[in-house]
């Protein structure tokens, strides 16, 4: 497939890229960067790059190398949004957070109305914080909307995608937290760990709904491929754990102590609202994925551990 990737140079994008190449597909990659980065120079000169910013909209005019490209391609993954969690929520950066997804998201399939033959499927990224938090419910795909700042962003991430052409096949897809050492939580946590002064962030006891990145992509390159895929999937591993699960798991593995809780006020003095993604959570597993027969490289968190820190030793 000619695919197009918007949002796909970061932790995602530098596992997602590779496989898809690998996959036979080509690729045109949008970002806002003016050329890749973290991406071995035989897999970067393969791919088209088209530097812009995708949440404005004389990005999409006619005759821009997007929109060209977009006429060209037979699919699209759309990751695009600033980080959640790693600064204070000012209501500057919640205005970033929105307009990096739902602009993108609309100026998008806005474009895509606009083809005589649009591409034939979109996969587009949401989030688990569209149940909102809890520490007693459990959530998959049938379960209601939160109502909290994350939880009203996806359902408007999700709103603006629905929009794309009748044609268009849709996978949306709510990612967990994804682990891997090149990037994301886990990246921070392991100089921590290792350094002995790891432990549970807040009370230990909220719940962690997480993926370990090679398995979201390939769920991406799953839904890329498969028609049998269309609508909501809980991009999250079968088996979510608390907090403190997760610190003793991670000590484990390193061979090091996870003893020293990180108190949740100063998280909050770092990251004001930010920290709620890490100090309140919910408990998010798939039926969809069991559904369609979906198999996991890593469905409990001590093998996807020892692959996210196996790889990065090597």
């Amino acid at each position: 497939m000619r695919l197009l990737l918007i949002g796909c140079t970061g932790l995602v994008g530098r596992g997602l890229v590779p496989q898809l190449q690998a996959a036979g597909h080509q690729l045109t990659v949008v970002s806002r960067r003016p050329s890749p980065a973290g991406l071995a120079s035989a897999q970067a000169a393969q791919l088209d790059w088209i530097q812009l910013d995708p949440a404005t909209a004389a990005s999409w005019e006619p005759s821009t190398p997007l929109h060209e490209a977009l006429k060209l391609c037979d699919g699209v993954v759309n990751l695009a949004g600033e980080p959640i969690a790693e600064q204070r929520w000012t209501a500057q950066h919640r205005l970033l957070l929105e307009s990096s997804r739902l602009d993108t998201t609309r100026y998008l399939v806005a474009a895509m109305a606009t083809l005589d033959h649009p591409p034939s499927v979109l996969v587009n990224a949401s989030a688990v914080g569209f149940y909102g938090t809890s520490a007693e419910a459990r959530f998959d795909e049938a379960s209601a909307a939160g109502a909290d700042f994350l939880a009203q962003l996806c359902q408007g991430w999700e709103q603006a995608a629905a929009a794309k052409p009748a044609s268009t096949r849709l996978v949306q897809l709510r990612i967990g937290i994804v682990l891997s050492a090149d990037g994301g939580a886990l990246a921070k946590m392991l100089p921590v760990f290792r350094a002995g002064f790891g432990g549970p962030i807040g009370s230990g006891r909220q719940w962690m709904s997480w993926i370990e990145r090679s398995d979201l992509c390939t769920m991406i390159q799953t839904a890329l491929e498969s028609d049998s895929w269309s609508g909501a999937f809980n991009a999250v591993a079968p088996q979510p754990v608390s907090m403190a699960t997760f610190a003793s798991s991670l000590g484990r593995c390193l061979g090091r102590p996870s003893l020293l809780p990180v108190p949740g006020p100063m998280l909050q003095l770092l990251l004001g609202d930010g920290a709620k993604v890490v100090l309140e959570g919910q408990h998010v597993s798939s039926t969809r994925l069991e559904s369609v027969g979906f198999s996991f490289r890593c469905p409990t968190l001590p093998v996807a551990l020892d692959v996210a820190t196996s790889s990065r030793r090597r």
